[in-house]
């Protein structure tokens, strides 16, 4: 039986078991524990490398362990560890009988190897370490395959976890001179020189991808808004632009609206024609019947993929989306909304952690996949309620969690005017400013835009009406859809076949690059 001060986790005892079932021992070394700890008591210059490279976990038996964690309590109290300081800090932790007092002490420091060896001694730990963790990893994916009350996706997504866990322990960032970091720098400046145009999955608003460069790889984008100013609307349009000009495939996970609301809504956009005839509210004549199946074939074959499972639990979407990344080669995703997804089962009830934690988790995909994710936000009602001023949302806006705020690499606000009361003007119904409030890696700014209700679309302000006689040309003209210039009914989308925007070819992906805006 365990001594009464052995910590082993009870992982340690599956080991075992398990590996008399298959009538092998758990990977370990015996004598490699102790010459550590030897040279440990013995020569104070091989502590820092110990330090830094081992963990308790490393001593398989729970001797050795228990004598290694009274080592490290020693260093981070700043007392040199020896044989007497070390039996000493075993007494105080009720240890010093369960490791065999300090004869075993004594015997450990006649075991030392050279301490010129001891990086030899430490990586053959560490390697025993990744055996014995990958057996339990192992050993806690069969058992829980088992159990046919666990959702397949949590498993598949746990299963990933734990072998990567498992394998961390092998993994060392060293610490790089200043030098050889600006040489990768350098390289990356020159690459970044060579390229026209944008280095992200552009939005199709020229005004904010001469801000963004388009949406950066690894980084988490808040969108946020109050309900019913347009966060989805323009998130679609987002989609939309990535998918259909630059065939990018983009992935969106709905929460808050089912699949056919969300299609009927880019029919609208896409078509330039009213919302309510999309809608069945008037009927469609035959000419608007033709104009919506010329403009929806683009939009059909488009890398566009929805998932509108509700509620969706924050561990099966990392599932969902590693599988869209690797199948589908997903360069943006898209999560509306936030807050209605699930966190960890133990944080439910403490809503201020659980959204942390999903924000946290959103994060932590986006730079395990390298893929932007733009996720949509709610805001407290201090958005409408604050008095004075221009009524604009502000950081601490965001609803629940100040985490959301710490966590994203940049924050965008959908403000509306009209929304709240405060424009003033003929066509203030439709003015709109996205607000970029943050931005790590770069500027910050408001973008002044036009909001289309009707045709749920946002436009830039220097949009002119001169791109639908275009349009109007192209319908009486061909029979097929034009893939590139002419009039885009879609909100913002530039024509990119136009003089003055740099002319690339967006419908080739392979011609990704430019626009170049100036």
């Amino acid at each position: 039986m365990p001594a009464p001060g052995n910590k082993r986790k009870s992982q340690d005892v599956n080991l075992e078991n398990l590996g008399f079932e298959m009538g092998n021992k758990p990977p370990q070394a015996i004598d490699f524990e102790e010459a550590v700890l030897g040279a440990l008591l013995i020569e104070p210059s091989v502590l820092d490398e110990a330090m830094e490279e081992l963990k308790p976990s490393c001593f398989y038996d729970p001797r050795n362990k228990m004598v290694f964690e009274a080592i490290v309590s020693l260093v981070n109290e700043h007392i040199a560890p020896d044989l007497l300081t070390v039996s000493q800090k075993l007494k105080a932790l009720g240890n010093l009988e369960a490791v065999g007092g300090p004869t075993f002490l004594a015997g450990l420091s006649q075991k030392i190897g050279a301490a010129a060896h001891i990086e030899y001694y430490i990586k053959v730990l560490k390697q025993k370490t990744i055996q014995r963790d990958l057996i339990t990893a192992s050993f806690g994916i069969l058992k829980t395959a088992y159990d046919e009350s666990v959702d397949v996706d949590f498993l598949i997504d746990s299963a990933q976890s734990k072998i990567f866990d498992a394998i961390q322990n092998s993994v060392r960032n060293d610490v790089q001179e200043i030098g050889s970091v600006i040489k990768v720098a350098m390289d990356d400046v020159e690459r970044m020189q060579a390229q026209s145009g944008l280095s992200g999955v552009p939005s199709g608003y020229p005004s904010i991808d001469k801000i963004t460069m388009g949406w950066q790889a690894s980084d988490l984008i808040i969108l946020a808004a109050r309900p019913s100013v347009g966060k989805t609307a323009f998130a679609l349009n987002i989609a939309r632009n990535a998918a259909v000009d630059h065939n990018m495939p983009v992935a969106v996970f709905s929460l808050e609206m089912p699949a056919i609301q969300l299609a009927k809504r880019l029919m609208t956009s896409e078509s330039g024609l009213p919302a309510d005839k999309i809608k069945g509210g008037s009927k469609l004549e035959p000419r608007e019947w033709e104009q919506l199946e010329f403009k929806l074939k683009a939009l059909s074959k488009a890398p566009l993929y929805v998932d509108d499972t509700p509620s969706l639990p924050i561990m099966e979407f990392r599932t969902k989306v590693k599988r869209l990344v690797k199948s589908k080669k997903v360069r943006l995703v898209i999560v509306d909304y936030l807050q209605l997804m699930q966190g960890p089962p133990e944080l439910r009830g403490m809503r201020e952690q659980e959204v942390a934690a999903i924000s946290r988790m959103l994060k932590a995909t986006a730079k395990e996949l390298n893929v932007p994710i733009i996720a949509l936000s709610q805001l407290s009602r201090n958005a409408v309620q604050r008095t004075g001023g221009t009524g604009k949302p502000q950081l601490s806006d965001l609803r629940e969690s100040g985490a959301i705020e710490q966590d994203a690499d940049m924050v965008l606000f959908v403000h509306r005017p009209d929304y709240l009361g405060l424009s003033e003007t003929e066509n203030g119904k439709e003015t709109t400013q996205i607000i970029i409030a943050k931005h790590r890696n770069g500027e910050t700014g408001e973008i002044d835009m036009l909001f289309k209700s009707e045709q749920i679309r946002f436009v830039e302000m220097d949009q002119t009406l001169a791109s639908q006689a275009v349009f109007a040309s192209e319908m009486n003209n061909s029979t097929e859809p034009q893939p590139q210039g002419g009039f885009d009914p879609f909100a913002g989308g530039p024509d990119f076949g136009a003089p003055g925007y740099g002319g690339a070819d967006f419908g080739n992906p392979a011609d990704f690059g430019a626009p170049d805006i100036r």
